[in-house]
């Protein structure tokens, strides 16, 4: 606490820029939010939850939630087994094929998105795969698949390897190991991974835009196609609760360990340079 107190203000110019920074991006956010509560009724503005109503009452809305769902859940649940399969085989391995996959995983998550749209496009026309929900599933397994891996890989780089260790002495088999020791203490990780992989999966449009087939419309394609007649409350209602929900989740992720370990892998890391550098 003595070492936070001995830093330095922050200067005025960078306290105004964050408070650019906040407006710029949670005003509009704030007014999509009043904007689905709120209707103005002779001059006055009253409070409603109607246009929430209006949407959950809306058949082709359902149909597209449904839709997103299916894609989410199913697309999060392969992308998840996979990546954990994935994180073990590269934490097991050390050699040329381990690092050109992990950077193979890493350029995928920075990879630009139309592009990767207009590839998983191409991939498919040449395997000559009718679109559909089909096609979606497989096209956001392969954009969450390397952040499920890379979740489970911080957990698993921060494991003692003690216990492992100890269960070999005891004697234990590698399932055993595997099954009552490391995947318990993947655990947290895993959730971690399936929950990020199902935000990023249910919030994807530009992707979904170009795989999806004819009337297999998910809630972004849906909500993008109802947009061109016009901005109405209704769809500000729709957007609010997807913004609640993929806010639900984060936070879920953050309070997770999964993501914790970069934070203490962090101050670990800085913790020795200070120690070095008073020495």
């Amino acid at each position: 606490m003595a070492h936070e107190k001995r830093r330095p203000a922050a200067p005025l110019v960078a306290k105004v820029l964050l408070i650019i920074t906040i407006v710029f991006l949670y005003v509009p956010i704030a007014v999509m939010l009043l904007s689905a509560v709120l209707v103005r009724t002779e001059g006055e503005l009253n409070f409603t939850f109607k246009y929430f109503l209006e949407v959950f009452q809306d058949e082709s809305l359902m149909d597209a939630l449904k839709n997103s769902f299916i894609v989410g859940l199913g697309s999060s649940l392969l992308a998840t087994i996979l990546g954990t399969l994935a994180a073990l085989g590269l934490h097991r391995q050390k050699n040329a094929m381990t690092f050109l996959v992990h950077g193979l995983s890493l350029l995928s998550l920075i990879f630009p998105e139309i592009v990767f749209a207009l590839s998983l496009l191409s991939w498919f026309f040449v395997l000559k795969m009718e679109l559909g929900l089909f096609t979606v599933v497989l096209a956001h397994i392969s954009f969450t698949l390397a952040f499920a891996m890379m979740t489970v890989l911080a957990r698993l780089a921060s494991l003692d390897l003690s216990f492992e260790e100890a269960a070999k002495d005891l004697g234990a088999s590698d399932w055993q190991i595997y099954r009552k020791i490391i995947l318990p203490l993947l655990k947290p990780a895993i959730l971690g991974g399936f929950i990020l992989s199902f935000l990023l999966s249910f919030d994807d449009f530009l992707i979904t835009y170009f795989v999806n087939g004819v009337g297999q419309d998910t809630l972004p394609v849906k909500l993008y196609s109802s947009m061109k007649m016009g901005i109405t409350p209704k769809l500000n209602a729709l957007s609010s609760l997807m913004f609640l929900m993929t806010l639900s989740g984060l936070i879920f992720f953050f309070r997770s360990s999964a993501f914790r370990v970069f934070f203490e892998q962090g101050r670990g890391k800085h913790a020795e340079e200070r120690k070095e550098i008073s020495q």
